[in-house]
């Protein structure tokens, strides 16, 4: 589709450390790196291998008889074997990586984990020398996450890295559009090959700490098999998919046009490039649009030429919107059945280059209206999550204890321990947790920060990284001891009411890891300056 904005294409200055985001997807695979210290996201060019910078086709070719023995991504293009039914082509495979099955049509000689494997280490090979990697970061599928992190560890077990971490493609799809964790949302991803509809509930929300990347290595220390912590991804409601993308819809547009002739590259490609410029909002829906290609017979016209209104009528016409009602009734039952209904859900994130086409994005609102739509960059809208959901805040260790605020439960009229921050924790933090304290009783003159941490008894190994807390598996009812040190109660002004809201509250560990607190009062907007409540461990 047209070149996304998201990120920006550069060429990096020379001594550059910081986190790489590799997306490995069915049809493109994007790579992105964010230096530390930077908000800006650069989308790398990887040449010969990159289609444009940052975008790297999903392909591979096994060259038998060549002393180069594979073609990665573009190469293939380049080769003009992309399109043939040859064993030696590699191709849409990612999707059976970490499944018990495979589909029948795959006749690539090499298997989806080999193809895969050797796609990863060409592009970590092709990193320009000046680039220093202090974080890779990798994205899975939800639906076969502990298969594919296995898989994924292995790939990477040779890279010169110290942390490596691992995010699900919802999470990073919604972080990359912007969404807050804790969010249930509705997410339409129209790759090259495939279409996919998944509701998702996000981690986090409600006084939970945010999301992030998993870690799979930490301190140069490899984790798998060593660490117990749960698989913190987004929590899928429902799901729905089929075989049909935006290659589809390019083959579509070269046969309407030229009904006889063979679909070449060329073609292909030039279709691709229609789609693109006809997807554009600004363009009447009237005006045609030109894109020349190089053809190999000399009596073909070289131009294609299409208006987006005959555009939307054939995909009408081919059944895509029928396609896509279906799935959408399909992933919204199945959605029902967890209890999460079209109305629960905070937004509608439309990511993939076939979901930028205006038809698709009229019906998109039309049947999900008033919930909002957002269209984050739909190439690398992943990639960047990802790179958000690994902030390059130097860690410095993490808690060999957890530290947690004795509060009032309403319900069971108890004081409970609500967890703050647990054991395997990196400090300092990336971004502080909230937390909202109501009064116990009527007329309340303070509020008191009791903190204590846990005799956890029970497995107790994990690691986690910026700011994240985990929840061991196997684990006996903690016992709680108090702190020594009593900070400060904070005083409330005026009184709090049993049951009101009253203070929010931000907690976070510096740098020389001592609990910090800071906020407002709700009541009256008076900003609560930053209190160190004491050391952490």
């Amino acid at each position: 589709m047209n070149q996304p904005s998201g990120a920006t294409e550069i060429r990096l200055a020379p001594n550059k450390t910081g986190t790489l985001a590799i997306d490995f997807g069915n049809t493109t695979t994007v790579v992105a790196f964010q230096e530390n210290g930077s908000f800006e996201p650069v989308l790398l060019d990887l040449p010969p291998i990159s289609k444009r910078p940052g975008e790297i086709p999903t392909l591979l070719w096994q060259n038998k008889n060549e002393a180069k023995k594979y073609l990665i991504g573009q190469q293939v293009f380049d080769r003009g074997l992309a399109r043939t039914e040859n064993p030696s082509l590699s191709r849409d495979f990612k999707k059976w990586i970490g499944t018990s099955e495979i589909a029948p049509n795959h006749n690539s000689e090499l298997s989806p984990q080999e193809s895969g494997e050797l796609i990863i280490h060409e592009i970590w090979n092709r990193i320009p020398k000046h680039i220093t990697i202090q974080r890779l970061v990798l994205t899975s599928p939800v639906e076969s996450y502990r298969n594919y992190r296995s898989w994924l560890h292995k790939v990477c077990s040779s890279f010169p890295v110290e942390e490596i971490a691992l995010v699900d493609e919802p999470t990073a799809a919604a972080m990359g559009a912007g969404l807050v964790p804790g969010s249930k949302i509705l997410v339409l991803d129209i790759g090259g090959s495939t279409i996919d509809l998944s509701v998702v509930a996000l981690e986090g929300g409600e006084g939970k700490a945010r999301p992030i990347a998993q870690l799979m290595r930490f301190g140069g220390q490899d984790l798998e098999g060593k660490s117990h912590q749960i698989l913190r991804c987004a929590k899928v409601l429902g799901k729905a998919g089929m075989m049909l993308g935006g290659r589809d819809i390019d083959r579509w547009i070269a046969n309407c046009i030229f009904p006889k002739t063979k679909l070449t590259e060329p073609l292909l490609d030039a279709a691709e490039k229609l789609k693109c410029k006809l997807s554009n909002k600004l363009i009447n829906e009237n005006k045609e649009i030109i894109e020349h290609f190089s053809s190999v017979n000399s009596g073909l016209n070289d131009r294609l030429i299409l208006c987006r209104r005959d555009l939307e009528k054939l995909l009408i016409e081919k059944g895509f919107l029928g396609s896509l009602n279906s799935l959408l009734k399909e992933v919204l039952a199945s959605a029902s059945r967890n209890n999460c209904s079209l109305n629960d859900l905070q937004a509608i994130v439309a990511v993939g280059g076939g979901a930028q086409i205006p038809l698709v994005q009229r019906w998109l609102m039309e049947k999900t209206k008033p919930i909002p739509l957002l269209t984050p960059p739909p190439i690398e809208a992943v990639a960047i999550g990802a790179l958000k959901l690994t902030p390059g805040t130097e860690v410095k260790d993490v808690l060999n204890h957890g530290v947690y605020l004795r509060c009032w439960n309403r319900r069971t009229k108890k004081y409970i321990w609500h967890p703050l921050f647990l054991a395997g924790q990196t400090w300092p933090t990336s971004s502080p947790l909230e937390l909202i304290l109501s009064a116990s009783k009527d007329n309340q003159l303070e509020l008191d920060l009791v903190l204590a941490e846990p005799l956890l008894k029970g497995s107790q190994n994990i690691i986690y990284l910026n700011g994240i807390p985990t929840i061991q598996e196997e684990l006996i009812e903690p016992k709680f001891i108090e702190w020594d040190y009593i900070p400060k109660p904070i005083k409330l002004d005026p009184p709090g009411q049993i049951g009101e809201d009253c203070l929010l509250l931000r907690f976070d560990i510096n740098e020389q890891a001592l609990l910090e607190v800071e906020g407002k009062d709700l009541r009256t907007q008076e900003q609560i300056q930053k209190i160190q409540l004491g050391p952490v461990r």
